[in-house]
């Protein structure tokens, strides 16, 4: 199994369509300076598009940056939170590279366009971001990266399709893309392996964080006699504490919460970016980050042992019988060519989408580019 070194060094390698080229060695790429992307800087900078104390995306991401200040102690770390997904993202990662900044992180999913920019103005520079897909040609110095987080996510919906009375489980989600959609589908797929009468009814705020937008639709799931709400939002701490005043379940996402509902909470999937951060910062310090001519795409999960993320702890509710199920859930998904999204699995039209016999791997286009629900989930994906 290759190391997460080997790893962050091979993600930027060539690859066809979205495979990930774990076995291949990456060489040097001398820019038009006389040095590799990435090299000669000193500092490193992080994008965020909202605060670092989110409970949340944000503070998940600020917290592995500072894990990249302690390995990397004579590289200045430079932060920016609140950054907007338009030209001011380009704007602040300017000005971090006029700061010294050889390596840039762009954290938030519609911050591609701008790192892509950023990066073909600046060749020396290794410009990563964060959740996204690359199609087309990219240059030698970008790349994307991100998690299967929708693992940990499935075993969350275990605990959640264990702990319903009411068969209801609600999703507040921001945006029909990709990860949210098979964040949604693996939450349902974990509930209904438990529990077959679980459904998840989704419902679409249309930000990243908003509020009362958050608060709104928490209201709108509780009132169908809903007993447990998860999330796909930056920040959390509205729908966890607004779920636990209603006296309902409450399953995290992205940072550990467990200290905003201590009756309700049940488990969570957090992101545990350091290492990986590392890594890659690592690689471009080498000389050794290379651009793709199609994609530069990282994917990393449980089928080989460099997942940036964690489980997060159990509430006081979730009984023993539970903590087993998932527990061998957990040992199941890690071993080689297990995936969440194996068939037969059908759609909310009842088409089969998976068929027997078959599974999406990680990196696959049917995960990357996921478009529909799975039977179960209640709510139309949003336009």
């Amino acid at each position: 199994m290759a190391s997460r070194r080997r790893l962050a060094a091979t993600f930027v390698a060539t690859a066809a369509a979205l495979a990930l080229a774990a076995c291949s060695s990456a060489t040097s790429t001398t820019s038009s300076t006389g040095s590799a992307p990435g090299q000669g800087g000193s500092a490193v900078g992080f994008i965020f598009v909202g605060p670092k104390t989110d409970f949340g995306y944000n503070q998940a991401a600020y917290e592995g940056s500072q894990e990249v200040a302690k390995k990397f102690p004579d590289l200045k770390v430079l932060t920016q939170e609140n950054v907007p997904e338009d030209d001011n993202a380009a704007r602040v990662m300017e000005g971090m590279i006029g700061r010294g900044a050889k390596i840039i992180f762009a954290t938030s999913y519609g911050h591609l366009q701008a790192a892509e920019k950023v990066a073909a103005a600046h060749p020396d520079v290794v410009v990563v971001q964060q959740g996204n897909v690359i199609t087309g040609t990219v240059g030698k110095n970008i790349g994307t990266y991100f998690g299967t987080v929708y693992e940990p996510v499935y075993l969350a919906g275990v605990a959640a399709g264990k702990a319903t009375k009411s068969n209801k489980l609600g999703y507040v989600y921001a945006f029909p893309i990709p990860q949210t959609i098979n964040n949604i589908n693996a939450f349902e797929l974990g509930a209904q392996s438990v529990n077959p009468k679980a459904k998840t009814y989704a419902v679409n705020t249309g930000s990243w964080c908003d509020p009362q937008k958050q608060k709104t639709a928490v209201d709108s799931l509780l009132s169908q006699k809903i007993d447990v709400v998860t999330q796909h939002q930056d920040c959390t701490s509205t729908v966890i504490t607004a779920t636990e005043a209603a006296g309902a379940y409450t399953v995290g996402y992205h940072a550990d919460a467990s200290s905003l509902a201590p009756k309700g909470w049940l488990t969570g999937s957090q992101w545990k970016w350091g290492p990986l951060y590392d890594d890659i910062v690592q690689t471009a310090i080498d000389g050794k980050f290379t651009g793709s001519k199609y994609n530069a795409n990282y994917r990393v999960g449980l089928q080989n042992g460099e997942n940036p993320f964690v489980q997060s702890p159990y509430g006081p509710s979730v009984t023993d019988e539970t903590k087993a199920i998932i527990a061998d859930d957990l040992t199941k998904l890690k071993a080689d060519g297990a995936s969440v999204f194996t068939g037969p699995i059908k759609g909310q039209d009842g088409k089969v989408k998976i068929k027997e016999g078959e599974s999406l791997q990680y990196g696959d286009p049917g995960i990357e580019g996921m478009d529909w629900f799975v039977d179960g989930v209640v709510g139309k994906i949003a336009k």
